[in-house]
């Protein structure tokens, strides 16, 4: 039985192992989306009793990485929320009073065993023997019990799987899948240090939270009749499953593990949001690698139309391959949909991180120059630097176009000075028009002339286009930077 008659409740459950992976970032964007468009709730909540893989610094990073990305969670740490707490090390109590439940109804049982011991035992019976293996253990003499209890050992607590029979789970992607019992080991509910393995401890916390809906890689599926078993005998609705397709590096060929996180294939958020990426694009990027629409033919979403195109129905079971040209790309278009004033604002931390004092303000009228040139928001350092610091002097043959001279080019500065310095208005208009008259008048080719400008006033080939540029740089720095590249050229 499952909880369709509920409203829609997902939750995203990360660990805090490691940091924010564009896989769990597509959970939790399944999830918000769902929430968001069924009017349901999002929850986070943190999984963290795995102690000894505990990595400083996670948590932080994965609740910066969910709000950088728009995804604000309806209850969870730092928000609050009915079914509280929502860290899991915070449930002990709750995990405890459930374990005693299964061990008085007799669907769990303790066992005394240390964690070498059931190694050996695991080993001697051979994984292709579960049930064997299930009976060994569970086959502890009561005298031995009492001794090692006697001794200090604190027990852990296993779920005792049925030995007869099928276990018939259905996951909303793949369909139904039959698991014999026969072919399940008993799994660990709750270790010998008090903690619950995500086993038990998921479980209880999707019960309680009346979770109605579970999106989760699909490395868990194996772990689904154990899971629906312990639902089952703790007497709650079983949620429903959706197990999530694997990431594969962009050869198809391998899995995009987190070993394989580095600047050629990144895979945590907040390495491609310092390599300049959009929230806005990633989301539109993550959710395409195991979703569309019926067509199978749009590719660029905003959010809110992403809320209304969602469906989990959609959902496919398919591996995706990690395609970065195709983020790079749509990281480029939604560059181009955004408000000038909007990024300008975006690209503040990018200039002071390279060292330039500067304001949204003062960067506003360059975005314009540049907006349609950028793929992502680093670019626009190496576009932009000239604006706000005087760049090193330009090489003379950088300023001396094929078939030109020096002494040509000088004159050609000279004119173009000239031409500049009293011209009114001073906009990229009035530039544009002045400059190509004076090409025109003196004979030259205005693609020579724009070069000679271009590297004079920014030392580059590649730069903003030069009208606008010059607009920008006023009439001052214009000039002096031309006069700059005339002392280069004839030195006194």
């Amino acid at each position: 039985m499952t909880n369709a008659s509920n409203p829609f409740r997902g939750r995203v459950a990360p660990s805090p192992t490691g940091f924010l992976h564009i896989a769990v970032a597509r959970a939790a964007l399944y999830n918000w989306l769902s929430a968001r468009k069924l009017g349901g709730q999002f929850i986070l909540r943190i999984e963290d009793t795995d102690r000894a893989r505990y990595v400083e610094g996670s948590l932080d990073n994965i609740k910066s990485g969910l709000r950088w990305l728009g995804l604000d969670w309806d209850e969870g740490p730092d928000v609050g929320g009915p079914y509280g707490p929502y860290v899991q090390s915070e449930r002990l109590p709750i995990y405890h009073e459930y374990i005693q439940k299964l061990l008085a109804s007799g669907h769990a049982y303790e066992t005394y065993y240390s964690k070498e011991e059931l190694d050996a035992i695991r080993e001697e019976v051979g994984e292709a023997d579960p049930v064997t293996f299930n009976r060994r253990i569970q086959s502890m003499p009561e005298e031995e019990k009492a001794r090692r209890r006697a001794a200090g050992v604190k027990p852990a607590v296993l779920f005792k799987m049925p030995e007869d029979g099928e276990t018939v789970v259905y996951d909303e992607i793949r369909g139904e899948i039959r698991f014999p019992n026969k072919s399940l080991r008993d799994p660990v509910l709750l270790k010998s240090d008090g903690f619950p393995t995500y086993h038990f401890a998921a479980m209880v916390d999707d019960g309680l939270m009346k979770i109605t809906d579970v999106l989760r890689g699909v490395e868990w599926l194996p772990s689904l009749p154990l899971h629906v078993q312990v639902i089952q005998a703790l007497g709650w609705e079983t949620p429903r499953f959706y197990h999530l397709s694997l990431f594969l590096d962009p050869s198809g060929k391998g899995k995009m593990s987190k070993r394989k996180g580095s600047n050629e294939y990144p895979i945590f958020v907040h390495q491609l949001r310092e390599m300049g990426y959009l929230p806005e694009a990633l989301l539109n990027w993550i959710a395409l690698m195991g979703w569309a629409e019926a067509s199978g033919d749009r590719e660029v979403y905003t959010i809110p139309e992403l809320i209304q195109a969602f469906d989990l129905g959609r959902v496919r079971a398919a591996p995706a391959a990690v395609d970065y040209d195709k983020a790079e790309w749509l990281n480029g278009v939604h560059i181009r949909m955004l408000a000038p004033d909007d990024l300008a604002r975006r690209l503040v931390p990018f200039m002071q991180a390279a060292g330039f004092d500067v304001t949204a303000e003062g960067i506003a009228p360059m975005v314009p120059l540049i907006q349609e040139r950028i793929a992502n928001l680093t670019e626009a350092v190496d576009l932009l630097d000239f604006f706000f610091v005087t760049p090193p002097a330009p090489d003379p043959a950088e300023l001396t176009p094929k078939k030109l001279t020096p002494a040509e080019v000088v004159s050609e500065l000279l004119a173009a000075r000239e031409t500049l310095a009293g011209l009114e208005p001073f906009d990229a208009a009035s530039i544009e028009a002045a400059l190509r008259g004076m090409a025109q008048a003196r004979g030259i080719k205005p693609g020579d002339l724009f070069t000679i400008l271009r590297v004079a006033l920014s030392s580059k080939r590649v730069a903003p286009p030069l009208f606008g540029a010059i607009a920008c740089l006023g009439r001052t720095t214009t000039l002096a930077r031309i006069d700059r590249a005339l002392g280069i050229l004839q030195p006194a």
